[in-house]
């Protein structure tokens, strides 16, 4: 089967994707964008967590026909740049295995919520599992591109 997908704003089309292939094995097979990463294929990691339409889903399990036709945003996409330099300024990257779907996961956060509090972050983040940081350093990261997008808007 074909499937046609807007991808970063671009255009895309993979070609020969069998029906049970997930949106993360065409992404990063298929259309060479290996930023979401697989790790569980069971959506319990978070780590391939892109947007759809611009909802954050696990993109291993979205089958890749289900994407005919819609919009996916990947850590390859624009507009999560504030929240990348977050995590970098923080120290919160270190394998950097599970940052992608971190990444995606706080960008939505703080789409929803522009301030959120402690307990909103964790609750964002719950789907989301990290071997490395022990998540204190992903909890500054997040609340460091809250108060930088609360200063642009006060400036506003």
């Amino acid at each position: 089967m074909r499937v046609r997908v807007e991808v970063n704003g671009e255009q895309r089309i993979a070609d020969d994707v069998w029906e049970g292939e997930s949106l993360l094995y065409v992404l990063r097979e298929r259309l060479g964008l290996p930023g979401s990463k697989n790790a569980c294929e069971q959506g319990e990691c978070g780590s391939c967590t892109v947007y759809l339409d611009d909802v954050a889903v696990c993109a291993c399990l979205v089958a890749a026909g289900q994407a005919e036709g819609r919009r996916v945003r990947t850590i390859e996409g624009d507009g999560l740049e504030e929240v990348q330099q977050a995590f970098l300024e923080t120290g919160a990257v270190q394998c950097g295995f599970c940052t992608p779907g971190l990444i995606v996961a706080a960008h939505d956060l703080l789409r929803r919520n522009p301030a959120p509090a402690d307990p909103d972050i964790r609750e964002a983040l719950a789907g989301n599992l990290c071997r490395c940081t022990g998540y204190e350093k992903i909890m500054d990261a997040v609340r460091l591109a809250a108060s930088r997008a609360k200063g642009r808007a006060a400036c506003d």
